[in-house]
């Protein structure tokens, strides 16, 4: 197998920890390839005289490759970095309900991220302006 450089494309991973179910990712995607269901559940106050708080709870998190173009949108407008580019190059299926991938397979791939080098100090850093921030 090649080398494959340090900062490739490869399938796009979930850090279910980190997802607060905002939908962003849905909402941007322009194949509308992800798929997120979510409840509501009130917890009880942290401290006394405190109102209780809701939160909201991931249930289903499924992207589906089949229509999924790797325009990787929804990394870049993820506010929390729930999604991630994993260096993962094949995932092969043999009918195409097989490529809709549920959170399970798509946090497993957080295994294979790895720390990315530093950029070469020839590079030029352009400024992403306020849309990329």
């Amino acid at each position: 197998m090649t080398e494959r450089p340090a900062r490739a494309r490869g399938v796009i991973g979930l850090v279910e920890e980190r997802c607060t179910v905002c939908m962003l990712c849905v909402r941007e995607c322009p194949d509308w390839c992800i798929d997120i269901d979510a409840h509501v559940e009130t917890l009880p106050p942290d401290e006394e005289r405190r109102r209780p708080r809701s939160v909201n709870v991931l249930d289903r998190f499924a992207i589906d490759y089949a229509l999924c173009m790797y325009c990787g949108v929804c990394v870049e407008v993820c506010p929390f970095d729930a999604l991630h580019w994993a260096p993962t190059p094949t995932y092969a299926a043999t009918a195409p309900a097989d490529l809709v991938h549920e959170r399970d397979r798509l946090s497993a791939w957080e295994a294979d991220v790895v720390e990315q080098p530093p950029l070469d100090e020839r590079a030029v850093v352009v400024d992403p302006g306020p849309r990329g921030r």
